[in-house]
């Protein structure tokens, strides 16, 4: 099965031979290709809403691996058992749902060996709250597919935080390989902050300024981080 660069980015932190649980499954694409690849010996793909599954469901018929894969209605975690998986993986969400996941299923997640995590957005608060939850982010990949950029994320329990807010903000580890998809998208919000900056610059009112305030906040960190790329 060919899948997306962003879902087989996802894909790369699975470990060999782990048995996973694919929260928010949608088309069950992630199982299918972990499978047919080896990588996985069995997986429970799930999803909140009945549509999503039941075309999983059917992409898992048409590559034979019923035996392998089985499909669960779930919301978040909620129908998976501790020590069902090795790993979780959740891709594709906001931020604040995903945080909602993990605090929800936390003593199921607490069974498992390490987390596969996809968040859209919010990513500083994000990764602050694995930091308070007892995570330590292990390895970070970002992907740029059909204009988008796509941060992602493998962690386990550990006790671990950052000094430097743009360690937050962008990832300490994208920015200590000086990864070059996020210096892409450095290059672009900077540029697209700074346009921002003097389009506020011309209009006089209160909102205005405040938000200008916001935007100068935003641009320092986004050339902080750039400057991690001239050492």
């Amino acid at each position: 099965m060919q899948i997306s660069k962003r879902l087989e980015a996802v894909a790369s932190f699975v470990e060999q031979g782990s048995v996973i649980a694919d929260v928010g499954c949608d088309h069950g694409y992630i199982p299918i290709y972990l499978y047919q690849k080896g990588m996985i010996p069995k997986a429970i793909a799930m999803d909140v809403n009945k549509g999503p599954l039941e075309r999983a469901e059917i992409h898992i018929r048409e590559y034979g691996l019923g035996e392998y894969i089985t499909t669960r209605l779930s919301d978040g975690v909620r129908a998976l058992k501790p020590n069902e998986a090795d790993a979780v993986v959740i891709a594709g969400m906001g931020g604040a749902l995903m945080e909602k996941i993990i605090e929800e299923g936390e003593e199921t997640l607490n069974s498992v060996s390490y987390l596969i995590l996809q968040p859209q957005s919010e990513l500083a608060h994000f990764r602050r709250f694995l930091h308070q939850k007892g995570y330590c982010i292990e390895q970070e990949k970002m992907v740029l597919e059909d204009g988008k950029y796509y941060p992602m994320m493998k962690v386990r329990k550990g006790r671990e935080s950052y000094v430097r807010e743009i360690d937050y903000r962008f990832g300490k580890g994208l920015l200590e390989e000086k990864n070059q998809v996020l210096y892409q998208f450095l290059l672009k919000e900077q540029k697209s902050l700074e346009t921002v900056k003097a389009r506020l610059e011309s209009a006089n009112t209160k909102t205005a300024k405040a938000r200008q305030k916001e935007i100068e906040i935003d641009l320092n960190y986004a050339k902080e981080a750039l400057k991690e790329y001239e050492v």
